[in-house]
């Protein structure tokens, strides 16, 4: 099967989901560890609906500036409407992989949950991004690892599941699961310096489960079966079972779920 080249969360209200799951305090944390200050020219890589890149750009006040790019023109659309009314900040469709001069250089680039859907091409998309630097300027990488692979006590029938549904999507539509442990490398390969890692939890799910995470994976997992509607052939129930039992799990107080965050910040050189 040839590899997927389109984003596979894709859906006509994904710029919602992404809006609504979103949280403000978590960004700040990021930033603040990335090296945001008032005054700083920012570039959001994968800018979704906008509202990342309006807390970055709150962040670099007074006197800073915020860009957000996106590959969907729905998303840039969007982002424009509930977050472009503001001066300093704007929205554009690109491509991260070509070029983008016109934009022209940063002293911070953010790329947030971006390059997992990129399996492929992420080391050219970091390679890509250093030329948009300013001399001394940081580029952040954050993304997560073993998505969506860590629970407990999940019945084993579903975590076969599971881990059967990201082989598959890793393998046929360029999904990385895994790319929060390869970011570091993407930066040293790419010739950063006083690289920088952190590690954070991102899920963290114990107790009662609160609406909006529940919507957010129960709509990656309404999204993708299609994608990966053969293997519930092998689920006793097929896939109405499955989306039934998940459910379950997630709503169960005694589930316990958790993803890392890997944060990873590289200095552009001078010379470079």
């Amino acid at each position: 099967m040839p590899k997927q080249k389109t984003y596979i969360m894709e859906h006509t209200d994904e710029a919602y989901r992404l809006d609504v799951k979103t949280d403000p305090k978590s960004i700040r944390r990021q930033a603040r560890w990335c090296g945001l200050k008032p005054g700083m020219r920012v570039l959001d890589v994968g800018c979704g609906p906008g509202k990342t890149t309006s807390i970055l750009h709150q962040i670099v006040q007074p006197g800073g500036s915020a860009v957000g790019i996106d590959c969907s023109e729905n998303r840039v659309d969007y982002a424009k409407k509930h977050y472009g009314h503001v001066p300093g900040i704007a929205f554009f469709t690109r491509d991260f992989i070509k070029t983008f001069e016109e934009l022209g250089t940063f002293d911070i680039i953010w790329i947030r949950f971006v390059l997992e859907y990129y399996r492929k091409e992420a080391p050219k998309i970091v390679e890509n991004l250093k030329k948009y630097l300013n001399p001394g300027g940081w580029l952040c990488l954050i993304d997560l690892d073993n998505n969506c692979l860590c629970h407990h006590e999940i019945p084993s029938e579903m975590e076969d599941m599971l881990q059967k549904m990201m082989k598959y999507m890793e393998t046929n539509f360029n999904f990385d699961p895994f790319v929060g442990r390869k970011l570091y490398s993407y930066l040293y390969d790419a010739g950063f310096a006083d690289i920088n890692v952190n590690l954070q939890a991102h899920h963290l799910f114990y107790g009662k489960m609160d609406k909006i995470n529940l919507f957010d994976w129960m709509r990656k997992l309404e999204v993708n079966a299609p994608r990966v509607s053969k293997f519930f052939e092998d689920y006793n129930g097929g896939y109405a079972s499955f989306q039934e039992d998940f459910q379950k799990f997630f709503i169960s107080e005694r589930r316990f779920t958790y993803t890392p965050l890997i944060l990873c910040k590289g200095r552009k050189t001078n010379k470079d």
